[in-house]
């Protein structure tokens, strides 16, 4: 099993930044990719971003591109969402999930998910 907990959401203005962590525990080994999505009540969840444990390559959503930096820390077991430029559509659920296969964009592919940090940007 592998644990994940989310850390760092909370309220910004409009082009204001925030950074998310996400510090795993447990059978990390078992994962070689770790993902950002996000979820608003009622809508999809959507990709945002992931990061491959062995190499760093990282990988973002066109609405993430740009704004959004991924990283990771392999000897704290925790990923980092840095966000920049928030927009008032980036208000979300944002969860972070563990996936032992190279599919970042496709949630259905991460078996582990963290409980979800609450972002909102007021415009």
């Amino acid at each position: 099993q592998v644990q994940l907990v989310e850390s760092g959401g909370g309220l910004v203005q409009a082009g204001g930044s925030l950074r998310l962590s996400c510090a795993a525990s447990g059978r990390t080994f078992e994962t070689s990719l770790m993902g950002w999505f996000r979820q608003v009540p009622g809508k999809e969840r959507e990709f945002v971003c992931a990061i491959r444990w062995s190499d760093s390559n990282t990988y973002y959503s066109d609405s993430a591109k740009g704004r959004f930096a991924i990283s990771r820390d392999n000897a704290k077991k925790t990923m980092y969402l840095q966000m920049g430029s928030l927009k008032p559509e980036d208000t979300a659920i944002y969860y972070c999930a563990a996936s032992r296969f190279m599919s970042p964009a496709n949630g259905d592919r991460y078996k582990y998910w963290g409980q979800g940090t609450q972002v909102t940007v007021s415009s």
